[in-house]
């Protein structure tokens, strides 16, 4: 009867575990984090944009604040797309840094924004374009008129680069200041002149601004045009970098930044010695990430990142991973990796199981779809989030993408099925934060043979985890007799098509599952 008991009560309280709430305990910046593009998210006022309040909204399917609630995706941090003032629909061309842009909300709506995040252990970065105003700002604006009346002692005059003709550089994009001989630098538009960073007081000014929205409780930020800073000029903008870097530090110095450089790894290790940097080499339709995922050899996946994580705690001992599959910029990634051949599961596998903090751009949970094509639009990758319910966000400006296309299903249908990509997406965030030794650890390559099978041994805090990959479609069988060095004795979890098994020296993985062993 005590027996019969003793069961009983430890069966209730398991029940009753796994239904408390739990709260995220992560407290530190290696984190999922969740890219929106905010007037394609989520429309509160039927104006068909989407905005602030809509993210709030919503914020229960992002981050209910149950850790065990299997309803949330579980991110942990936002980046949202360029909030500011400006004409444009993406808002990289910022009128005034110091306003919310009508369209998205008002100053109040974000701090409320922030209060939440904050509440549910989420990390907010906001977007912040450097390199270039919008021409519309009071800056050009001042900038132009003492141009043009040579008012060479204004502080505006020398607040963007500009040159005479003679002085123009090869390769670089120049526009004429009416009524002058003179020519501003515009090498993204001719609506966004580029700023003067030789000069202190625009140092001065974009400080102010970062302090400002730290002040107002952002977490961090993410630099659009990392590189550009100095058009084509490393050295410079890398200084820029190491000055801004230690400054916003001494405001807060937990601050969480990535910067954007989109280069090659040998250009990019140079700015990663300031501040994190998105890794472009594993992302888009021949990155690493989704060749491997599409059952190519993992050994060449992990191979890259063992040395990538190498090369990058070389450069800076405190720099982070930062992989991503796609963005605002590029394709969608659901048009190269088919869903029916399971292909996103796996290239989420491979970059949400992994060291650093790791991007999801908002709909990559879905599937949804979107590409330039023969428009040559932007607009088609920054498409309206697929809600399948009454939402009112409509796609961007100058969209051409044909919406018959998007046969991945929405966000009410993802949540129905227990086997979908976005409930995939939930279940190996909820093992990043099971297994904190994925996120932070040391990784080093197992140097698999005569197999395409890859994976990482993963130590920290003076444990040993490994993390193995089956990207393929059938089944593989590891002899781990052929790897003394490794000290594998059980499977922990697996995340995939199928299973893991260890059978004596066998390891068995079922297509296109990873798995977690120790």
């Amino acid at each position: 009867m005590k027996k019969r008991l003793l069961i009983m009560v430890v069966l209730v309280s398991l029940l009753f575990g796994c239904s408390s709430k739990t709260k995220d305990t992560i407290n530190d910046n290696y984190r999922v984090f969740y890219q929106i593009f905010v007037g394609s998210f989520s429309d509160s006022n039927n104006d068909g944009i989407g905005d602030l309040r809509g993210i709030i909204n919503r914020f229960d399917y992002l981050n209910d604040g149950n850790a065990n609630s299997k309803k949330s995706l579980g991110v942990q941090g936002l980046w949202l797309s360029p909030i500011f003032i400006s004409n444009s629909y993406h808002k990289y061309d910022v009128i005034d840094y110091y306003q919310i842009d009508p369209q998205f909300g008002t100053m109040d709506d974000l701090k409320e924004l922030i209060e939440l995040c904050h509440q549910r252990n989420v990390k907010l970065i906001l977007d912040i374009p450097f390199n270039h105003t919008s021409s519309q700002h009071d800056w050009f604006r001042n900038f132009v008129a003492m141009h043009q009346s040579n008012n060479t002692s204004n502080i505006y005059y020398d607040f963007y680069t500009y040159v005479t003709k003679e002085n123009k550089v090869n390769g670089r994009v120049y526009n004429a200041i009416p009524t002058t001989n003179h020519f501003y630098e515009c090498n993204f538009s001719n609506d966004m002149p580029e700023l003067n960073f030789d000069n202190k007081l625009v140092r001065e000014e974009v400080l102010k601004i970062a302090e400002y929205y730290l002040e107002l409780g952002v977490d961090g930020f993410r630099f659009d045009a990392a590189k550009y800073i100095y058009y084509r000029d490393n050295p410079s903008s890398i200084e820029f970098w190491n000055w801004y870097m230690d400054k916003i530090k001494e405001i807060k110095p937990d601050i969480y930044v990535v910067g954007e450089v989109w280069s090659n790894d040998i250009e990019t290790l140079q700015y990663i010695k300031e501040l994190n940097c998105f890794n472009f080499h594993t992302s888009q339709t021949e990155g690493s990430i989704a060749v491997a995922a599409k059952g190519g050899n993992c050994n060449i996946f992990t191979t890259y990142v063992d040395n990538y994580l190498d090369k990058i705690k070389q450069a800076n001992p405190d720099a982070m991973y930062i992989p991503f599959i796609s963005n605002h910029d590029m394709d969608r990634s659901a048009g190269y990796l088919m869903m029916a051949n399971k292909f996103s599961h796996m290239a989420a596998n491979l970059y949400i199981l992994c060291s650093g903090s790791p991007f999801i751009y908002y709909g990559e949970e879905i599937g949804m779809k979107g590409t330039r094509g023969a428009a040559n639009t932007d607009a088609n990758r920054r498409l309206a989030m697929l809600w399948g319910d009454n939402d009112t966000v409509k796609d961007p400006v100058g969209t051409t993408y044909d919406s018959s296309k998007q046969t991945n299903g929405t966000v009410a249908s993802h949540l129905k099925d227990k086997d979908s990509l976005f409930h995939h997406y939930r279940k190996l965030i909820d093992l990043r934060n099971k297994y904190p030794q994925i996120a932070r650890g040391e990784y080093d390559k197992i140097n698999f043979i005569d197999t395409f099978v890859g994976g990482f041994i993963i130590t920290y805090e003076g444990e040993t985890t490994y993390l193995i990959h089956n990207t393929g479609q059938q089944e593989k069988t590891i002899d781990l007799s052929l790897y003394p060095s490794l000290s594998i004795s059980k499977v922990c979890d697996y995340i995939g098509q199928s299973d893991a098994k260890l059978e004596g020296n066998n390891l068995k993985i079922g297509p296109q599952t990873s798995v977690i062993l120790k």
